[in-house]
């Protein structure tokens, strides 16, 4: 890098990166609203939803009528604003089949949630949950994607 942009690059970043909270517009309502703390993030449990037991078992009707099951619950916990961010794992080698973030500060909290499930409680997926500390704007990615999904 030249000396000159070099000493630009250096001078941007000390103005910029000593931006006050004001400056950086800072919004005290959003943060309350999405429950963050001063660093602008939020406990959550994290939920990797494993290929179960029965998973190979299950077919036909009995699997499309489970996986009907499982969308709708997870539409439900959604609008409950209990679930922030779900989808699927490509195939890998560790059996892992999909993702929960789940609005809940305890694994406890979250077990409820997950055991309602229809794919869970026939055995086609096993839960994993931990804590998460993650940005409390994940709080709003539902939000977004109804705005930017096509209408089926």
């Amino acid at each position: 890098m030249k000396p000159t942009r070099f000493v630009l690059f250096v001078l941007a970043f000390l103005c910029f990166g000593t931006l006050t909270a004001e400056e950086r517009a800072f919004d005290p309502e959003l943060a309350k609203k999405l429950g963050a703390d001063e660093r602008g993030m939020k406990m959550y449990v994290l939920c990797i939803l494993k290929t179960g037991p029965k998973d190979a078992e299950i077919q036909g009707d009995a699997r499309r009528e489970i996986f009907a099951g499982h969308f709708a619950n997870m539409g439900r916990l959604a609008n409950e604003g209990k679930l922030v961010v779900s989808g699927p794992f490509e195939k890998n080698e560790k059996a892992y089949r999909g993702l929960y973030i789940f609005n809940v500060a305890t694994i406890e909290e979250a077990e409820k949630l997950v055991v309602m499930d229809p794919a869970v409680k026939a055995g086609v997926f096993v839960p994993d949950l931990t804590l998460w500390y993650g940005s409390a704007a994940v709080m709003v990615v539902n939000d977004t994607h109804r705005k930017i999904e096509k209408p089926k």
